[in-house]
């Protein structure tokens, strides 16, 4: 029989951020978890029966087509609609190699929008999470020409990630790896607009700043803390904050919002953006 809610798949949905944004969306969608860990997925599901949703989990792996969409033919399995999509899939600079997190931050967002975009219909929504690091990069150092070639030539375009991530040195180069990448979920989520408004569906990125999660307290001795020194609220976001936006975002509610990247940081950017003239000020 099929399910009475729609679905909505999310990804990396056993970390923080997306075990919250399920926990949101399991009030009125039936919530598909995809994760690379199946203990950790079975986990997620027990504790969000036990919060009264609907649930299952899905062995995923992002980077593989295949793996994708047999991702979302499972979420469909029992007659249900994908509704929503929020891919919150992705790792840090400290949990992987320059070639790792563009393959995963980059190439699988593609994969994920891809796969969902086949399938999108009238009121359906693309949520993809970006950072704020992808904000704070030097235009310069963004290799926009090497974007458009994502979907057809996905080797190409992580080389030009990595080739461009060398410019900080091997220290950093993962660092700037990972804020090309998010960059990226920025330009290509506007990319999308068009053919996703095409279908009636909506896509937008949001772009979290400093969160208390596994993976932002791996990144508070990192830049992370740093961060929230300049942010407006001085402490790590709770996972709750974020999850409320990437619900909201992934409503039917917001039915005119697509196309854009909100920022989710504390009001780091604009901390920093006016402390200079304050001090001048002063």
């Amino acid at each position: 029989m099929p399910t009475t809610h729609p679905t909505a798949v999310v990804t990396g949905g056993t970390g923080g951020m997306g075990l919250a944004t399920a926990r949101l969306m399991g009030h009125d969608h039936r919530i598909v978890l995809a994760d690379l860990d199946r203990t950790r997925l079975d986990d997620a599901v027990r504790e969000l029966a036990v919060a009264g949703a609907e649930a299952i989990g899905v062995v995923c792996d992002i980077t593989d087509k295949a793996s994708v969409e047999q991702l979302f033919q499972r979420a469909e399995s029992d007659g249900s609609h994908v509704r929503a999509v929020v891919h919150a899939a992705g790792i840090s600079p400290h949990m992987g190699t320059a070639e790792r997190i563009a393959r995963i931050n980059a190439t699988g967002t593609v994969n994920i929008a891809r796969a969902f975009l086949a399938r999108a219909a009238n009121g359906d929504a693309l949520v993809n999470v970006a950072s704020t690091a992808g904000h704070s990069i030097p235009q310069l150092l963004v290799p926009f020409h090497a974007f458009r070639l994502a979907e057809q030539r996905p080797d190409d375009f992580e080389k030009a990630i990595v080739g461009r991530a060398k410019f900080a040195g091997r220290k950093l180069k993962p660092g700037l790896a990972y804020a090309i990448s998010k960059n990226f979920v920025h330009w290509y989520s506007r990319y999308l607009a068009a053919e996703f408004g095409e279908r009636g569906a909506r896509v937008v990125s949001v772009s979290p700043g400093s969160f208390d999660t596994a993976m932002g307290r791996l990144e508070e001795n990192h830049g992370a803390g740093d961060l929230v020194k300049s942010a407006a609220i001085k402490r790590f976001g709770k996972p709750e904050e974020v999850a409320a936006v990437l619900a909201f975002c992934a409503s039917e509610a917001p039915g005119y919002l697509t196309g854009v990247d909100i920022l989710v940081d504390g009001g780091t950017k604009a901390g920093k953006e006016f402390a200079k003239a304050r001090k001048r000020a002063s």
